[in-house]
């Protein structure tokens, strides 16, 4: 099955690289104002429905490995449907054919009610595998082995095989009603966790003396995401943000600064807009030979540690430092430690000398270069005038993760341009033995691009890079606007307004970035992010408060519905109930799903169906019931109350992952 992994990963790199390229010449057509671009995505989108397929096919083959080599036991399996479903028919398939020890298992959420809850389809594999070992059988009847042998359990209601050997699975309503009474009782719990791990994550990476933009949205929201999902699995993270802190244009700054404010060693010097100020040195630097030579000296005295220029360094770092940190707040990003370039300086001066003792640097015209298994160019670990490079600064980076930091899991939440780059690096440590790929996981997390609804990159109207803050601000005066055509400034608190306001906007940037699939490029609207139908935040945190107030309207308290939790059975005769029941039950799969490949879009997906799912549900299945003339409550079903707040509880953990923050009252 390894060979299999590696053949299929061999051909997934060589997608993604097509599609890089497609995505280049598309950029290229864009930018070029022709209109031949538009002919291109249908193959584009086919080769990425291919990628996707294909990578789906390697995270199962590969949890089949790993599942495999821990032989993980049923009582492991935890609240996850999917992996119970999986063991038992990896053990009915070990039954029926001990011969094939490299049978891949998989079992899927079935797409129709029709074909039952679950299919497990690998019969077809199966029997080609047979046929090579000189045992040809029909898929069918490899199916009907499995079935013969599946093991006595408590999940299964019954089995079916349809066409050629694809085998439905009805659950057992025994099984999924207390899975649900679990999320009231014991509160949403995430999958079993095999190993805890250390894992850092490298996000956001903005520059200091610059303004945090458009380009740094996706990295920030991503990677606070993914770093949420980690922390609800039980995993320890660090949450990197890897500031551009260190460089010539330092000179620059600090030269500019000492002209400007003399006495800033001994005064705070009142800089309120740094953006300006960087415009403005910039100026003098491309016009003023004078102030370039003086600039330049400064960067050796900087780099020299001067302690009088250090701490001019220093004040410009903690003044862009406060105003990333107020559009973190805005976000909710927390405990993001920064470490900027300047922190691995003396690091990439360790770095080049362990590299230049293994005899992994060649010279080249001046140059000291390192090539590595995965890439035709070379890593350029020292300049020819002896300064370093970014592949210096990221090879000592990621050096310093694993061996100081002790990081078991490595994630760079960086955008798809510097894939090759990532490539290069990671393959470069992997050559000199900095870490093991069975022992520490490393990858590079891309994503697209921002576009306008021109289809272009996102800009303003006079072409500038949007900056974040403004966008921001742009979000809370929209959704306010929303809010108000809605009416609800009539009937909420302004407290309650306010709390809705950010709720919306915060929440609709966020969601429209994560609901999408972030090797994407998605379309930046505030039109469509606003939208109260369809897969977006508002629709979901609407329908959040909706479900919320049933059991306000009911006057009954959680409380009072946690008590019935502990006696009272989940309601899941009604189809509607069993439908609603089976979709919570599928919460710890889709976590599963998305730590194996860290595409966020399916916990936004899954959110999306719970809604649906909920409304159907709502509108057949009556929780309350009211006197038609008077409005009186005449009668309350708990029993559905509780599947009410099982799906509160399962869509606000959801939330909390991707970074919402739902109310009570919209």
């Amino acid at each position: 099955m390894d060979n299999l992994v590696k053949k299929m990963t061999s051909r997934a790199s060589e997608q993604e690289a097509q599609i890089a390229e497609l995505k280049q010449q598309i950029r290229e057509l864009q930018n070029g104002g022709t209109e031949e671009w538009e002919k291109v995505p249908p193959e584009l989108e086919k080769l990425q429905t291919e990628n996707q397929k294909l990578k789906y096919r390697i995270l199962h083959l590969k949890r089949s490995i790993d599942e495999e080599e821990s032989q993980s036991g049923g009582d492991t399996l935890g609240n996850n449907v999917c992996d119970r479903l999986t063991e038992i028919f990896r053990t009915a398939l070990r039954v029926a054919y001990p011969s094939l020890t490299n049978a891949p298992v998989s079992v899927q959420p079935s797409q129709q009610e029709r074909f039952g809850d679950y299919q497990c389809n690998n019969a077809m594999i199966i029997a080609q595998q047979l046929k090579a070992q000189g045992s040809p059988v029909s898929p069918r009847v490899v199916a009907q082995q499995i079935l013969a042998n599946i093991p006595p359990n408590d999940v299964i209601e019954k089995v079916d095989i349809a066409g050629p050997g694809f085998i439905n699975i009805h659950l057992k309503k025994s099984y999924i009603a207390p899975l649900i009474t679990g999320i009231l009782t014991q509160g949403v719990l995430p999958p079993p966790l095999k190993k805890k791990k250390r894992v850092v994550i490298d996000m956001s990476s903005p520059n200091i003396a610059k303004e945090m933009h458009i380009g740094h949205l996706r990295s920030t929201i991503i990677g606070e995401s993914i770093s949420r999902l980690m922390e609800f699995v039980g995993h320890d993270v660090l949450k990197v943000n890897h500031l551009g802190d260190w460089g010539t244009q330092f000179g620059m700054l600090i030269t500019h600064l000492a002209d400007q404010f003399p006495n800033y060693l001994n005064e705070s010097p009142p800089i309120q807009d740094l953006q300006k100020f960087y415009k403005e040195s910039k100026v003098r630097f491309d016009g003023d030979e004078e102030f370039k030579k003086r600039a330049y000296q400064m960067v050796v005295r900087l780099q020299g540690g001067e302690p009088a220029i250090i701490k001019a360094w220093e004040l410009i770092c903690d003044i862009s430092k406060r105003e990333f940190n107020k559009i973190y707040e805005r976000l909710d990003v927390k405990n993001l430690i920064p470490r900027g370039e300047s922190f691995y300086q003396e690091r990439m001066n360790v770095v080049v000398k362990k590299l230049e003792a293994g005899g992994y640097l060649e010279l080249d015209e001046g140059r000291k270069i390192m090539f590595t298994p995965d890439s035709t160019v070379p890593l350029t670990i020292v300049k020819s005038d002896g300064g370093y490079t970014y592949d210096t600064s990221d090879m000592a980076t990621l050096y310093q993760r694993v061996h100081e930091e002790k990081g078991e899991w490595l994630i760079y939440v960086v955008d798809m341009g510097q894939g090759t780059h990532f490539d290069a690096i990671f393959s470069g440590c992997r050559k000199v033995g900095w870490y093991d790929p069975k022992n520490v996981r490393i990858e590079h997390v891309g994503f697209g691009v921002v576009l306008g609804e021109d289809k272009k990159k996102f800009k303003t109207r006079s072409g500038d890079v949007v900056k974040l803050v403004e966008l921001l601000d742009e979000g809370l005066r929209r959704s306010l606007e929303t809010l108000k055509e809605k009416g609800r400034d009539e009937v909420l608190t302004a407290e309650e307004l306010k709390a809705a306001q950010e709720s919306v906007a915060y929440g609709c940037i966020k969601y429209a970035d994560l609901c999408h699939r972030r090797t994407n490029d998605y379309i930046f609207s505030f039109d469509k992010m606003l939208d109260d139908k369809g897969n977006t935040a508002v629709y979901l945190l609407y329908a959040y408060t909706r479900i919320r107030s049933i059991a306000r309207n009911a006057k009954v308290l959680s409380k009072t519905l946690q008590e019935a939790a502990k006696t009272m059975s989940i309601p899941v005769d009604h189809p509607k109930e069993w439908k609603l029941a089976k979709c919570l039950a599928r919460f710890p799969e889709v976590i599963s799903r998305t730590l194996d490949d860290l595409f966020i879009h399916s916990i936004c997906d899954y959110l999306y169906e719970v809604s649906n799912t909920f409304t159907e549900f709502y509108e057949v299945c009556y929780c309350i019931t009211k006197n038609k003339q008077t409005g009186e409550i005449e009668s309350v079903d708990t029993g559905r109350l509780l599947l009410c707040e099982a799906t509160a509880a399962i869509m606000a953990k959801g939330f909390d992952i991707l970074g919402l923050h739902p109310v009570e009252k919209m």
